[in-house]
């Protein structure tokens, strides 16, 4: 009788944080993301473009750890590569319904929808709708027109003058032109998209601010799907009206669209002005591409190893108590995968997780892994192996306009990325 007093209290104990939890959050809206300890925020840091260097002690130390999170809600961070490898795989014991995570934060938006916040069996329906898409056969179509999109930024900037912003002129238009190319969404929208997808993404602003950003992309997007419904074209929208109309609705079809041109937009643009940065430090890489077709395989692999835009996977709510790596998880704890953690593991990248453009291409998780790897991953490769030689050969006197100290890259954001990066594109001395 004891134990089970002891046993039963614990319960009681724990149930009850919870309801504090939630009611707090609620209650303090998105100010509660200021209550949160540095510790709690070290999977958001960098230090520059690497990661900080506590991120790296955690994973030593331990490749699950629980992070100092207040109001009893328990969140464990997971920053070994295996240990990454197994949840992301497992759809079993943790799930991704967004239910959960509206409840910790007290969100009062709508279910975003899409493939991120859906288990099986809608993940696995929804997924099969967008997958013959994303084929190298149907991407296949797009290349010509990703490559028309990047020379058409490259004839902007070269008419442009000095200094060119690299992030406003070539990393943002080349994947918003893209998705909208691939949905068949207007590109008069893409000032709005930007908008919407960059404040979903930064916490600076609060959870609250990033589900209100969610639910003004998917008004305007269940308007386009009305008209797509009405009139499908040959975009992505109107090819699945046409083939599965029946099996999807509007609501579900806004939804997919808004994480693939959020997911697809942020992402990638984040990619092509960190890898361009890169580029800027090491003129040797730049050499290397414009002498080497074929060593753009091998930097864009390495690049997105190292970059690892998108810091941490969506959360996994336990469904059931459990242990891995000598973490006990108990049911309803919310495990967050630390996706550059995992990518600089020694057993992935041996002794050294600096940068080689040469090195051998990985199996590095900057797309995931498991259900829900990103499903637009070879779009993205796509869009990078198209934009980074183009770059360099119209531009081979490419330079920073200001010392790299002082760009200003984001703080606390789920995808990392530059405000800014100001550039000359002709000759201004000895370099």
């Amino acid at each position: 009788m004891g134990l089970m007093r002891t046993v039963g209290g614990t319960v009681a104990s724990r149930l009850a944080r919870t309801a504090l939890a939630r009611f707090v959050l609620r209650k303090a809206g998105t100010k509660a993301l200021a209550l949160l300890p540095e510790g709690a925020l070290i999977p958001l840091r960098r230090d520059g473009l690497e990661p900080t260097a506590e991120l790296d002690r955690m994973r030593e130390q331990a490749p699950i750890t629980r992070l100092p999170i207040p109001f009893g809600v328990n969140v464990w961070l997971v920053t070994g590569h295996a240990e990454n490898k197994q949840v992301l795989a497992d759809t079993t014991s943790f799930s991704n319904d967004y239910t959960h995570l509206g409840e910790i934060i007290g969100a009062q938006g709508e279910n975003p929808g899409g493939l991120g916040f859906a288990d099986p069996p809608d993940h696995t329906r929804l997924r099969k709708l967008l997958t013959p898409e994303f084929t190298m056969r149907r991407l296949a179509r797009l290349g010509p027109r990703i490559d028309a999109i990047v020379e058409g930024c490259l004839d902007r900037m070269a008419t442009s003058s000095d200094p060119v912003d690299l992030v406003e002129t070539f990393a943002l238009p080349i994947p918003s032109l893209t998705i909208c190319e691939l949905l068949g969404v207007p590109y008069a929208d893409r000032d709005e998209f930007q908008r919407l997808a960059v404040a979903r993404f930064d916490l600076f602003s609060g959870a609250g601010a990033s589900i209100g950003a969610i639910s003004e992309s998917l008004v305007y997007l269940e308007g386009v799907v009305k008209a797509q419904r009405a009139d499908p074209g040959d975009g992505l929208l109107g090819m699945i009206i046409r083939e599965h109309g029946d099996l999807v609705d509007d609501r579900e079809l806004a939804g997919l669209a808004d994480g693939i041109l959020t997911g697809g937009f942020e992402t990638t643009a984040s990619m092509l002005a960190l890898g361009a940065l890169m580029l800027l430090r090491d003129p040797s890489t730049s050499t290397l591409l414009r002498a080497d077709p074929a060593a753009i395989g091998p930097f864009v692999e390495e690049l997105l190893r190292y970059l690892t835009v998108v810091q941490v996977a969506f959360p996994r709510f336990a469904r059931r108590d459990l242990e891995i790596a000598g973490a006990r998880i108990s049911a309803g704890d919310v495990v967050v995968c630390s996706l550059s953690a995992a990518n600089r593991d020694t057993t992935l990248v041996g002794a050294s997780p600096a940068f080689d453009p040469t090195r051998l291409p990985t199996q590095h998780m900057a797309f995931g892994h498991g259900a829900h790897r990103c499903i637009g991953a070879e779009l993205a490769r796509m869009e990078l192996r198209a934009a980074y030689p183009a770059l360099v050969r119209r531009f081979p006197d490419l330079r920073l306009a200001i010392p790299e100290s002082t760009l200003r890259f984001r703080k606390t954001s789920i995808v990392y990325g530059v405000e800014e990066i100001p550039v000359t594109t002709r000759p201004t001395g000895p370099r």
